[in-house]
C-alpha cells in the first residue's frame, strides 16, 4: 500500500477486523470486511457502521455566513431553520457540478459544509475565495471524524450505548441535527445518510473516533450490527438512486439533466451558475439521467456504452451492478431525453455483448414505512 495515502483515526480497527483496504480519494479505506452482500444486507435488515472520516468539513462563520454560502449553492438555505441540514449542489458559472454537499445550518452565522473527499481541496479553495474577508472560513477536516450508523436498528444501537439526551430517535427528525453525548463522547448527531435507510451520521473529534467506533460495534452486537466498507456503501446508495460524484455527476454534468432539479431553486435572487441553469431550463436538456434494469444476463458497469435498439451509441452507464436487495442487475446512466421515459428499451454494451435493458422508475429501493 502506498504510504503517502492517509489513514483515518479508525484505520487500526479496520486492520483488526480483517478489512480489505484499498486506496480511495487519497486515503486507505476499507472496501469490505466479511463481504459486500452480507454488509449490504446487514444495513437493510439491522444496522451497519461506516468510517467516513475521509469526508471534508468546512466552516463559514460571521454575520454574512448564511447569505454567502447561499450564493454558492443551488438549494436555498433560507428555507431551513437552525439545526436543520440540506442537500444541495455547488456549481460553477457554467452550471455544471463542482460537488454535491450537505449543509448543516448551526446558526445563521455558523454554517458547516460537508463535501466529498475527492473534492475537499477544490471546494475549500472555491468557498474560501468566494468568502474572502466577508466571513471567517476554516477547513476543520483534519481534526473532525465522521461515522455513519445506518439501518432500522440504528437508534436501538445508540440507546444501548447510551445517549444524552435519551431516545434520540424520538426527538431527532430526518435532516435535523443536534449535539449529544454518545457513549460519553461529545458528538453532533445528524439524521442523515447515504444508504436509503434511516440512521445517523456522527461528528466527533479525531481523538474520540476510535472509542466511538468500538463502542457502537460492541453495543450493537445483540442487534446484529456489522462494520461496512465502501463496497456495500456503493450498492446501498445505488439502490437508493443517490448520486456518486465522479461517476454520475461531475463538472461535465448539470443538476437538471442529472435528476437533481429538486435541489435547484431558480427562484432564489442569485447563486453561482443560476444564469446558465436558467438557459439550460429554457432550451431543455438534451439528455437525462435514468435508472434502468437489465433484461438479459449481464451486469452494467461504470463507463459501459448505452446503445439504441439499432446498436447506435447514445449514452453512457455511470453506475451499475447487482442489487443485493432486489436480486437483479441495475444501473444509472445518461440517455437522450427522447429515450428517458419509463419502459423505454435500449442496449448496454457489456464488454462487446449487447444486453437489453429497460428504463425503470427510481429510486430502485425505498425503505418500508414504519407503522
Amino acid at each position: 500500500m502506498d504510504e503517502s495515502l492517509r489513514k483515518t483515526p479508525i484505520y487500526e480497527e479496520h486492520q483488526r477486523l480483517g478489512a480489505r483496504i484499498v486506496p480511495f480519494a487519497g486515503w486507505q479505506m476499507p472496501i469490505q470486511y466479511q463481504g459486500i452482500v452480507a454488509e449490504h444486507q446487514a444495513v437493510r435488515a439491522r444496522a451497519g457502521l461506516f468510517d467516513v472520516c475521509h469526508m471534508g468539513e468546512l466552516v463559514v462563520k460571521g454575520p454574512k455566513a448564511e447569505s454567502l454560502v447561499n450564493e454558492l449553492v443551488t438549494n436555498d438555505l433560507s428555507r431551513i431553520a437552525d439545526g436543520q441540514a440540506m442537500y444541495t449542489c455547488c456549481c460553477n458559472e457554467q452550471g455544471t457540478i463542482l460537488d454535491d454537499l450537505i449543509i448543516y445550518k448551526r446558526a445563521t452565522n455558523d454554517i458547516l459544509i460537508v463535501c466529498n473527499a475527492s473534492n475537499r481541496d477544490k471546494i475549500a479553495k472555491h468557498v474560501a475565495a468566494f468568502v474572502g474577508t466577508q466571513a471567517e472560513f476554516e477547513d476543520i477536516s483534519d481534526r473532525t471524524a465522521l461515522l455513519a450508523l445506518q439501518g432500522p436498528k440504528a437508534f436501538d444501537v445508540l440507546d444501548a450505548l447510551g445517549t444524552e439526551p435519551l431516545s434520540l430517535g424520538s426527538v431527532l427528525k430526518p435532516f435535523h441535527f443536534r449535539t449529544a453525548k454518545i457513549g460519553g463522547v461529545d458528538c453532533t448527531v445528524a439524521r442523515t445518510g447515504y444508504t436509503a435507510e434511516d440512521g445517523v451520521e456522527l461528528f466527533c473529534s479525531n481523538e474520540q473516533a476510535r472509542k466511538l467506533f468500538c463502542g457502537l460495534l460492541d453495543a450493537g452486537q445483540s442487534f446484529g450490527i456489522a462494520p461496512v466498507g465502501l463496497g456495500a456503501r456503493d450498492t446501498l446508495r445505488l439502490e437508493g438512486r443517490l448520486s456518486l460524484y465522479g461517476n454520475d455527476i461531475d463538472e461535465t454534468t448539470n443538476p437538471l439533466e442529472a435528476g437533481l432539479g429538486w435541489v435547484v431553486k431558480l427562484d432564489k435572487p442569485s447563486f453561482v451558475g443560476k444564469a446558465a441553469l436558467l438557459e439550460i431550463q429554457r432550451q431543455g436538456t438534451a439528455r437525462k439521467m435514468v435508472g434502468f434494469e437489465m433484461l438479459g444476463k449481464g451486469i452494467a458497469r461504470h463507463g459501459y456504452p448505452l446503445l439504441d435498439l439499432a446498436g447506435t451509441p447514445v449514452g453512457i452507464c455511470t453506475s451499475g451492478g447487482p442489487s443485493p436487495t432486489l436480486s437483479k442487475s441495475i444501473g444509472l446512466g445518461y440517455l437522450p431525453t427522447r429515450m428517458s421515459a419509463v419502459g423505454t428499451r435500449f442496449l448496454v454494451d457489456c464488454r462487446g455483448k449487447n444486453i437489453e435493458a429497460t428504463v425503470v422508475k427510481t429510486p430502485f429501493y425505498k425503505r418500508p414505512r414504519l407503522s
